[in-house]
């Protein structure tokens, strides 16, 4: 049996495959040290959500596990707002919309199309600017490409050296508990 890749990975992974072997390596660790402070900001600002009580509204589904045998992911979604065919994903901070995200995205959308739910819309919301901002649905090349990310991510090898990139790594949320970079963290 395969086993499912976790969608929230896929984010991670196209920033740095690296990134994936910290958090497992630091999970369960004291948070206080271990977590930087956009880490620690976003995972209080998307409590609401984890602990569904950002809505109470029936037709509002939060933090529902999804999956697609056709794929092999799994994980959970932020908003899905029934009435509107509408699934959303929030981030605390966003000033750019990276593939990584927009992977995502489209990762939780095919998982809930095969699992029955019908989506109309995809948005990428901001929760410290309130802003929210329209995806468009993948069209099927753009499935392929998703598929053809999936499968390097099942195909890596994680002997192959690791290419560090400055710009990235000053932002990592690893960056100070990182030995394949040299670079400061920001934060």
């Amino acid at each position: 049996m395969d086993e499912y890749i976790a969608i929230s990975l896929l984010n991670d992974f196209i920033f740095c495959p690296y990134s994936i072997y910290l958090h497992n390596v630091y999970m369960g660790g004291d948070e206080g040290i271990v977590h930087s402070t956009p880490q620690a900001t976003g995972k209080s600002a998307h409590s609401a959500i984890d602990n569904n009580q950002y809505s109470t509204k029936k037709s509002e589904l939060t933090s529902l596990s999804v999956y697609s045998d056709e794929l092999g992911i799994a994980g959970k979604i932020d908003i899905y707002k029934a009435d509107e065919k509408l699934l959303t994903e929030r981030k605390y901070k966003l000033t750019t919309i990276y593939q990584g995200q927009i992977f995502q995205l489209w990762a939780q959308y095919f998982c809930m199309l095969e699992m029955g739910y019908q989506i109309e819309k995809l948005t990428m919301h901001s929760i410290s600017t309130n802003q929210t901002f329209p995806i468009e649905i993948p069209s099927a090349i753009e499935k392929s490409q998703l598929i053809n990310f999936i499968n390097e991510f099942k195909n890596y090898n994680p002997e192959k050296p690791i290419k560090t990139n400055e710009n990235k790594c000053k932002h990592c949320i690893y960056c100070n508990l990182c030995d394949k970079s040299e670079v400061e963290n920001v934060y």
